[in-house]
């Protein structure tokens, strides 16, 4: 009998392939089985120990306990500093081993992170967990973070980064079941771009799918993860499907019938890793085997990526071979990863106006902290436990004194009475678990309550002596027992609505009214007794004319505002409106109306539609939630200590109405984003103040001319021409200023973040590729740099651009298309009423959303000939529909017409032969479908 020490798979020495299928080929049916989904089980026999996939490791270790705390990855986003990624990434892995080294079989090293998707709108309720809305921006940045978090080892790994959601996943709206509408040129030029530098350079050996469809096709059942991550781009690790979306396949999106066919088409398409219900996914897989779904060798080929993985983790090999093998214990939390966190804190602060109030001198007399975000320092779902809080209240006392600080969060203190018996509500001692009951005749004795209204229907309730907020515990009983409003559901929001004066109904988060019951004890009204259910609110105190007294009594105010994440946008709920809660207005316009020496500093998971404050307040800042050492970042900011540098990650706009829909995935045409959008924004993006002043001079170019496959050198010299040291952030931005199609106004090529000190200059250098001028051609499916000019820009923001020179690129020319030989639908150049739909005979096909839509093809060279007739594939379920082919504009000339004949289903397909008459030369060619109706190619003959 072979020893287990004997068997080659143990053997270090030999190449990792031999090793990974060794292992895979010892593994029986059922175990191989049992190693498809999240929680691998142990094999004794093999070596093989438990391991779990998926550690969530966002902004620093979660769930596991005690870890150090970044700022939110919107905040990250903001420092625009790559190697300050790289050591965050760098902490996330000693952090994880040393969990895994106390519990390795729960403890995974697999890391549920970075969140790579592109934040095309600031509504989505995700918005704190990526990188904002440029690709190379969030490319760079996450790129950094993966290669800390992997180490720098050129075999083992010290963790492994999971890349989320691949990909075009920007909306929490029916995101289980919903499918976006990407085409070609917005996929390849938006969507992927910031995935293929993760990959291609920083190396990530993992990816988790995303839970919407792409053109009709759920995402882990998406082609492009094997043809484009694991080919084009070489990665090397295993895919791994987000939790429940594999038997979403069946459940949301409805686009199979069988658990059996939705691992099979999952794992067929590249899923290596199954991260659902493990007995209903094993018994899918077992059918799948069964009915001739799947293959063992389907089986091996995943194994292989996910064991490939855990063997370049050091699982198998002696410790002393892996320098990542143990790390000490005292690495978690500690003392310079709490520095690195307030440094990220810190660079992340971006100054949005300063009409010259900031920084605040040490020696001021008084200043009052204000708002519901001043003695908060909140998490997010996704951040770990930190060791300790610093809020902006007590940034501000240690740099002044409490003598000197006058707080007020702008709440109302409430007292809450019983409209049947007029008692009013208590809260119950430690021995009846802090219950709210309405048991107290005399006001005095009542519970005082902080009522804070955070927008759109969401109160919280907060008992004034304990700071404790009132939640709903399973049996639908309310306490005042929560110490933060957070949890997949928030149990401590409620909704206070005004019924007649001086009475309210309360319901709790689920829009279920609040009763007293025969008990007295105020519960959820989930039983049949009757109960009451009406109250009057008494208010105690006002809280924005607290404020106003302490502003007026005071030199300066500052106004601490912004979201509470887990209330009103987060996963699964995208946000009603881009602006701040009305009563956080009201309270920002009374304090500014007492004290003129107002400062707003905004606390958010997004970007705020802040118009007034932008008018009227004399200094704005923004700061994420910003980790354990918030406070203490916000505070050094604001008095000079620090002076701020971060630059936004996103376009903030003045209003919602500048938005197209939510699920209108087309950046190009529905011009969103900094490249497209063309109207008038609030902050722009990459915008950011100093306390000091940088002047850009001497842009040169290495060379004027670029051609194919070159590179040249921008350089440029900045001066900081103020009074104070200070970081500036060098933005590097190009514009194509002719082009075949619509291009962006500018695109970012390039950043860096420098320190420089008064006085003093520094030249910078940017290198620039043709890869940087270049955009994706449909005509012939692949990137191209036209011949002509483009502007290279530098600036502190894609709008301030401070020096700009014109270069004169040898690319190529585009020449017509050509219709003879078949072009899929999807390459159209421009459409109208139309989305890109699945084709079951590849790729995707093009779909009228309503009644009709057209889609055009720009020059078209159509010979000297008359061409006779235009073969369209197609697919139809409407009895009336049809088919015109019109010249250059979709009203333009009649080529040809013909009715579609029903097809008996929407993938039913069939080819139609449209006759043509007096088409020839050169022309655009239009499409118009009228009626229901799939198109996926066409070709003229």
């Amino acid at each position: 009998m072979t020893s287990a020490n004997a068997y080659p798979y143990l053997n270090p020495d030999l190449s990792l392939e031999e090793r990974v299928a060794d292992l895979v080929s010892r593994l029986t049916l059922d175990e191989k089985i049992e190693q498809m989904c999240q929680y691998q089980a142990e094999i004794p026999r093999l070596n093989i120990q438990a391991y779990k996939h998926g550690t969530e490791g966002a902004h620093g270790v979660a769930w596991l306990g005690e870890a150090t705390v970044f700022p939110q990855n919107t905040g990250l986003a903001c420092t625009w500093d790559p190697e300050l990624m790289r050591q965050i990434g760098s902490v996330i892995g000693d952090e994880a081993r040393v969990y895994y080294q106390k519990d390795p079989k729960i403890n995974g090293l697999t890391i549920w992170a970075p969140t790579v998707d592109m934040e095309r709108d600031p509504r989505w309720g995700r918005t704190e967990e990526a990188y904002g809305e440029d690709p190379y921006l969030t490319g760079r940045l996450t790129t950094e973070l993966v290669k800390g978090m992997q180490g720098d080892d050129p075999f083992y790994f010290k963790t492994v980064a999971t890349l989320k959601h691949f990909y075009a996943n920007n909306n929490e709206v029916d995101r289980g079941s919903a499918s976006v509408s990407i085409d070609p040129r917005n996929k390849r030029e938006y969507y992927l771009k910031a995935f293929e530098p993760t990959f291609k350079e920083g190396g990530a050996a993992s990816m988790m799918t995303a839970y919407n469809g792409i053109n009709g096709v759920p995402c882990n059942v998406n082609p492009e993860i094997n043809d484009i991550v694991k080919g084009e781009w070489g990665m090397k690790g295993f895919v791994v499907g987000d939790a429940g979306d594999v038997l979403g396949t069946v459940n949301d999106h409805h686009y199979v019938e069988s658990y059996a066919e939705a691992v099979a088409r999952s794992v067929k398409n590249g899923i290596d890793s199954i991260t659902d219900d493990q007995d209903i996914s094993f018994r899918a897989l077992r059918d799948a085997l069964e009915q001739g779904h799947l293959t063992e060798a389907d089986l091996d080929h995943a194994l292989q990526n996910t064991f490939r993985v855990r063997f370049r983790l050091g699982e198998f090999d002696p410790a002393e071979r892996n320098p990542y093998a143990h790390v000490e214990e005292s690495k978690l939390c500690a003392e310079d990863h709490a520095k690195l966190s307030k440094q990220a804190a810190l660079e992340g602060v971006v100054l949005l106006k300063n009409t010259g109030i900031l920084p605040l001198r040490k020696e001021i007399g008084s200043v009052a902290v204000i708002g519901p975000m001043a003695n908060e320092a909140h998490t997010d779902w996704y951040s770990g436990t930190p060791k300790y809080r610093i809020t902006p209240l007590e940034g501000i006392i240690s740099q002044l004194n409490e003598g000197r600080v006058r707080y007020c969060d702008g709440s109302d203190r409430i007292r809450i009475r019983s409209l049947k018996t007029g008692k009013y509500v208590v809260v119950g001692n430690e021995e009846q678990g802090h219950g709210l009951t309405a048991a107290e005749p005399s006001p005095e004795k009542a519970a005082i309550f902080r009522r804070t209204d955070w927008g759109w229907g969401s109160e919280t309730l907060r008992e004034d002596t304990s700071g404790k907020f009132v939640t709903e515990n399973e049996e639908g009983f309310l306490s005042a027992t929560a110490e933060e409003a957070r949890g997949w559901f928030v149990k401590e929001v409620f909704q206070i609505q005004d019924q007649e004066e001086g009475l309210s109904g309360i319901t709790n988060w689920q829009g279920v009214p609040v009763a007293i019951g025969g008990d007295r004890e105020l519960r959820v009204n989930g039983s049949t007794e009757k109960v009451e259910s009406r109250f009057a609110i008494e208010v105690v105190s006002d809280g924005i004319a607290e404020a106003v007294e302490a502003a007026r009594a005071s030199e300066a105010a500052i106004v601490f505002a912004g979201n509470i994440p887990f209330i009103n946008g987060k996963e699964t709920i995208d946000r009603m409106d881009i602006t701040l809660p009305s009563a956080q207005q009201q309270l920002i316009q009374a304090v500014m109306e007492a004290n003129p020496n107002t400062i707003v500093v905004l606390v958010g998971s997004y970007p705020f539609a802040v118009n007034w404050e932008q008018e009227h307040v004399p200094a704005i800042l923004y700061t994420s939630h910003a980790g354990p050492e918030l406070g203490a970042a916000a505070a050094e900011v604001l008095f000079g200590e620090y002076n701020p540098a971060g630059r936004l990650a996103m376009t903030w706009y003045r209003s919602q109405d500048q938005l197209p829909d939510i699920m209108d995935y087309d950046i190009i045409k529905g011009k969103r984003t900094y490249q497209y959008f063309e109207g008038e924004v609030l902050y722009p993006f990459g915008h950011g103040l100093s306390y000091t002043e940088f002047e850009y001079s001497g842009i040169h170019l290495s060379r004027p001319i670029i051609t194919k496959e070159d590179e040249l050198v921008v350089s440029i010299t900045i001066t900081n021409s103020g009074s104070l040291a200070g970081e500036e952030v060098v933005q590097l931005y190009v514009h194509a200023d002719q082009s075949r199609v619509p291009r962006p106004l500018k695109t970012l090529s390039g950043f860096k973040r420098l320190s420089i000190v008064p006085g003093a200059s520094e030249t910078i250098e940017f290198k620039l590729s043709t890869a940087d001028l270049s955009y994706w051609d449909v005509t012939r499916e692949r990137y191209v740099m036209e011949s002509g000019t483009y502007t290279i820009m530098a600036g502190s923001s894609s709008k301030d651009i401070k020096a700009s020179v014109v270069i004169t690129a040898e690319g190529e020319e585009v020449p017509p298309r050509s219709l003879t030989s078949p072009v899929k639908a999807e390459n159209y150049d421009d459409y109208e009423g139309v989305y890109l739909d699945e084709c079951i005979e590849g790729g995707s096909s093009v779909r009228t959303r309503e009644e009709s839509g057209w889609i055009a093809f720009w020059d078209v060279e159509l010979g000297e000939q008359d061409r006779g007739v235009l073969k369209a594939r197609v697919s139809c379920m409407d009895p009336g529909a049809e088919i015109e082919v019109r010249l250059d504009e979709a009203a333009g000339q009649l080529a040809g017409r013909s009715l579609v004949p029903p097809t008996g289903g929407t993938q039913a397909w069939t080819t139609l032969e449209i006759p043509l008459e007096g088409i020839n030369g050169r022309h655009s060619v239009y499409l118009l479908l009228k009626g229901s109706i799939l198109i996926s190619k066409i070709h003229l003959e």
